[in-house]
């Protein structure tokens, strides 16, 4: 066991206006099983790449591992070749029967590494980088989001994988996964970092019981600023009246007052201004304290949507389906019966390459207004039939396609631009990031710039595919929040198991032929 010392760790990029990191200080061990909590933009991907030596950087990191981290960048060439081709390169000393076990453990044939990586889907190329990537103990692991767009079941072969591994920081968003594998947690606060004993749920609830207390400190603090405030003011008011009593008198009126009175009324009026002074910084004491209080809490903003309600019962009816692409003319699945009706929420699920997408794009194909939609390549047979005058808001699960201003996505689709971005600010996104293109923003940022879209498009159906991926746990949890109190007809692609098993009403399965 070793130990990674982090002291005094200050970066900011060229150009920022702000520091990722100031100051920051904190130790952890690398036989733990560490989960790396934080909202996006924060500086998670960062961290892992300061560690990685990528970036310079003040203050200092000492320890005497190696890291390596997970996704492997692969070229062009490495992609259009076989993994046992490129994974001494990417992994110097890597054994290939140490693969072959890690792969088994992982439930895949050995065969995988000597086929096209390019041809390969999703889960298949994460557990080959997986599998290279643990083929080695002496590696401190760096595991950056390895569950995005697989399935269900691939996220269970892998969540039962790391669970029994050591010795690496996994960077997720996915609260299942979290509980599942790991032993500690760093969590990037919005003012400090903290490290923690336990998975995310026990973490989340240390925080939920601190936060509340912060709040009824907080508002502990404000009764008693106002109170102070309050005796401030009245003993300045004394002060002042006390002041102005001492030059001059009418020696009629207080015919028992002398002019040896002064030099007693002054006494009296500079303890009073005493007084007052030690009241101003018992209130700047508290404030003080107040404001510390509260810096660390995630109090989400409750978001809005939009949704329109279709007169009919049935928006989208389909019947006996079958769905393939005409380059093989082979149908992916067939004989699929399914309605989404007013005020469902339906989930899609099924293994990686199974159709869902396409399922989705041939819905919006067939909805009206739709038409732009990509699917020439779609073979379809049966029924798929949507309801007259359908209004649909999509979430695309790409966001390559994003780029230019803010100001010029807005434009191109015809959103409030003010609107739009107090909407982004609900989702915490820092106003710096405005002034970007959105092609430099994080892909939880790009997420977010595509929720933000959708929920400001008033529409009878809002079609998401795989809408989390990369975006943090609070907004997940703030997201949540909005769906069921605004009950919006859904269809749905999302794999993070607990926010399927809350929002959705009902769940479709699609099985591949």
């Amino acid at each position: 066991m070793a130990q990674i010392n982090v002291n005094n760790l200050t970066f900011y990029y060229e150009g920022s206006f702000d520091n990722i990191f100031e100051n920051v200080s904190f130790s952890i061990d690398t036989d733990w099983k560490l989960g790396f909590i934080g909202r996006n933009g924060k500086g998670k991907t960062t961290f892992l790449n300061l560690l990685l030596g990528k970036y310079e950087y003040k203050g200092t990191i000492t320890t005497s591992t190696v890291f390596d981290y997970f996704p492997y960048q692969l070229s062009k060439a490495d992609e259009k070749g076989c993994a046992a081709d490129f994974m001494e390169q990417v992994k110097p000393g890597c054994e290939s029967w140490r693969v072959f076990c890690e792969l088994d453990k992982l439930k895949m044939d050995g065969e995988v590494l000597y086929r096209p990586f390019e041809t390969l889907s999703h889960g298949e190329r994460t557990k080959v980088m997986l599998a290279i990537l643990f083929s080695s103990d002496n590696d401190f692991l760096l595991v950056d989001e390895p569950t995005n767009h697989l399935d269900k079941e691939s996220r269970e072969i892998i969540k039962t994988y790391l669970a029994q591994k050591k010795g690496f920081i996994l960077v997720s968003h996915d609260r299942d996964l979290l509980d599942a594998c790991i032993d500690h947690v760093l969590v990037l606060n919005r003012h400090s970092i903290e490290v923690q004993n336990g998975n995310f749920s026990s973490w989340w609830e240390n925080k939920s019981r601190k936060d509340a207390f912060a709040q009824k400190e907080n508002e502990k603090h404000k009764k008693e600023i106002e109170s102070l405030k309050t005796a401030a003011l009245r003993t300045q008011q004394w002060a002042e009246k006390s002041e102005q009593s001492k030059i001059g008198f009418d020696p009629i009126k207080e015919h028992d007052r002398s002019i040896a009175a002064r030099a007693y009324i002054g006494a009296k009026t500079k303890k009073m201004q005493s007084r007052v002074k030690q009241m101003e910084n018992r209130i700047n004491k508290e404030i003080m304290e107040k404001e510390g209080l509260l810096q660390d809490i995630e109090n989400p903003v409750d978001l809005k949507i939009f949704p329109l309600k279709h007169h009919k019962k049935v928006l989208c009816s389909i019947i006996e389906y079958g769905l393939g692409y005409d380059s093989s003319k082979e149908y992916i699945f067939e004989d699929l019966t399914m309605e989404i009706r007013r005020d469902e929420r339906v989930v899609l699920s099924g293994k990686n390459g199974c159709g869902k997408s396409s399922l989705i794009k041939a819905v919006l194909k067939h909805a009206s207004g739709n038409e732009a939609v990509q699917t020439s390549h779609i073979i379809e047979k049966g029924r798929m039939e949507t309801a007259a005058g359908l209004i649909i808001s999509y979430i695309n699960q790409d966001t390559s396609f994003l780029s230019g201003s803010i100001s010029k996505f807005c434009k191109e689709r015809n959103l409030e631009e003010s609107l739009f971005c107090a909407i982004l600010r609900q989702l915490d996104f820092e106003r710096v990031q405005f002034a970007k293109n959105i092609e430099e923003l994080s892909e939880g940022q790009k997420k977010k710039i595509l929720i933000a879209a959708s929920l400001l498009t008033p529409a009878h159906l809002y079609i998401w595919d795989e809408p989390l991926n990369y975006i943090d746990i609070f907004s997940r949890m703030q997201i949540e929040k909005l769906i069921l109190e605004y009950k919006p007809t859904m269809l749905i692609v999302e794999h993070d198991v607990k926010f399927r098993e809350r929002i959705g009403t009902k769940e479709v399965e699609i099985k591949k032929i």
